[in-house]
């Protein structure tokens, strides 16, 4: 049983980075997130950004790495795990990780549709050269 999960949905700050230590495969990755945070002074709505680290292990990690892209929104479940240590000096430390359990893709972002769309025109020249 986890005893804390969160749903996130919210867009790559950047690429995934897929990193290996021993054995282990992880992928990390920062999705951001804007909400509505009042009007300022001349009425004008006004949004603030959230951005949040998540770490994500073997295949799904891979997957993420693989295809997706900065932009591109995600829509994931995670497991919150505490990271306690003691540093140096002694003292406790306390920290916790967004460890990811599913996902799926959401909208492409800027990146990801250029993608598409050069592959799109390449496809589409092959076609016509072949006419």
């Amino acid at each position: 049983m986890n005893s804390f999960t969160v749903t996130a949905i919210g867009n790559l700050a950047k690429n995934p980075e897929l990193a290996v230590k021993g054995d282990t495969t992880y992928t990390r990755f920062c999705l951001v997130g804007n909400d509505y945070a009042g009007k300022d002074e001349q009425g004008q709505a006004r949004e603030l950004a959230t951005s949040v680290w998540f770490v994500a292990f073997e295949s799904l990690g891979e997957a993420i790495a693989r295809n997706a892209r900065k932009g591109d929104q995600l829509i994931l479940q995670a497991q919150i795990r505490a990271n306690n240590w003691t540093d140096k000096d002694g003292e406790k430390q306390y920290d916790h990780s967004f460890v990811v359990q599913t996902f799926r893709f959401g909208a492409p972002g800027k990146v990801k549709r250029e993608e598409l769309a050069r592959r799109d025109e390449h496809k589409l020249a092959a076609v016509e050269s072949e006419i």
